[in-house]
């Protein structure tokens, strides 16, 4: 992701509502509504289309369904509003849910709306322009947020039966590995040595909490003139699950160089002001009052998040190929799917070796 995913654009055709329509809902469903609607699309986002919507001297958020034929399971926008919604009532920085619509007349897909949370979104993740003490301050609130997630009484908040409980990494295997057959433009040696390899080969370790599935740096609203996060976006792949392998996905970042991911491999992070994996997955620990992580299981943990993103961004690459992509940088993303595919196969020739 980068800056050129930044601000709002007109809508594009295959994404375009019926503005009166939905403004004519919006004024019946939203307490304090009014107004003529405005709306445009966040060119951000490869799944869920997400606009921008301004009425009456307000703003809103809209994510919905994308159109055509869709994986099974996947853009499931109930789920995050209902996860939003319940997260409201914890210390997990959310954004203030609205409506969900499930009705496809009204625009075509089912839509949720929330407010739109003013702030900062950084994409590149060494934070340039900031000066050390900055970058320090974003990744210990960063930290702070996904360990405070994880600290969540799930069961408490209305989510017992939000995901199954154990067996998560078995689970997501086969769930990833079904989706990126049912998305597969061509073959890819990497992939299918990992579909091979990680489910004979699953750590003990497991607990369960709610994971975010997607946490990273560019899907957290900073407030605009200090460290703290006002609102955690995109919850698409949340569900139950091992906090642990949450947390190895937010820190591949570590691993993964700028130019294929907008990684930080590479950076002198000492002199940026930004820990080190180590000490940031020792700070996430403290904070979740866990055991010292097992090396083998978090190298395993992140051979398995870079397969499930290169899942993903083979789903991206087949909605792009059909046209119905909600970025316009779809097909770009998609052909990342084999470079990470062949970086996670490394991941787990090292493993093997002894080497992690």
């Amino acid at each position: 992701m980068s800056a050129k995913f930044s601000g709002t654009r007109p809508m594009s055709p295959q994404h375009a509502v019926d503005v009166g329509r939905l403004a004519a809902y919006l004024r019946a469903q939203v307490d304090g509504f009014s107004g003529a609607l405005a709306v445009s699309q966040f060119k951000g986002g490869q799944s869920n289309p997400t606009f921008l919507l301004e009425a009456g001297g307000h703003k809103y958020v809209l994510r919905r369904k994308p159109p055509g034929k869709l994986l099974p399971s996947a853009h499931a926008i109930d789920r995050e509003y209902r996860i939003i919604s319940a997260l409201a009532r914890t210390d997990v920085p959310v954004a203030r849910t609205h409506v969900l619509c499930e009705d496809d007349s009204i625009i075509g897909t089912a839509f949720y709306v929330m407010d739109y949370v003013e702030g900062r979104i950084f994409w590149d993740p060494s934070l340039p322009g900031l000066a050390p003490a900055e970058r320090s301050a974003i990744y210990a609130e960063l930290n702070r947020v996904i360990a405070e997630l994880h600290r969540v009484d799930f069961a408490a908040i209305g989510l017992a039966d939000y995901g199954r409980v154990g067996n998560y990494l078995a689970r997501q295997i086969d769930r990833w590995t079904r989706q990126y057959r049912a998305s597969e433009t061509e073959r890819i040696e990497a992939m299918d040595n990992l579909i091979a390899w990680l489910p004979a080969n699953v750590p003990a370790g497991d607990e369960t909490r709610i994971v975010h599935g997607d946490y990273r740096l560019d899907n957290v609203i900073f407030d605009p003139a200090a460290p703290r996060i006002l609102a955690v976006l995109d919850w698409e792949l949340s569900t139950l699950g091992h906090p642990l392998a949450d947390a190895a996905y937010h820190c591949m970042t570590w691993r993964i160089p700028p130019g294929q991911f907008n990684g930080l491999a590479g950076h002198d992070l000492a002199v940026l002001g930004i820990p080190g994996e180590d000490e940031y997955l020792a700070l996430y620990r403290a904070r979740t009052g866990g055991a010292p992580v097992d090396a083998a299981e978090w190298e395993y943990c992140m051979a398995f998040n870079m397969f499930r993103l290169a899942a993903i961004l083979q789903g991206v690459m087949a909605r792009a190929l059909q046209g119905n992509a909600s970025s316009e940088e779809a097909l770009a993303a998609g052909r990342r799917a084999g470079p990470l595919a062949e970086q996670a196969w490394r991941q787990v020739e090292k493993i093997v070796a002894g080497r992690h």
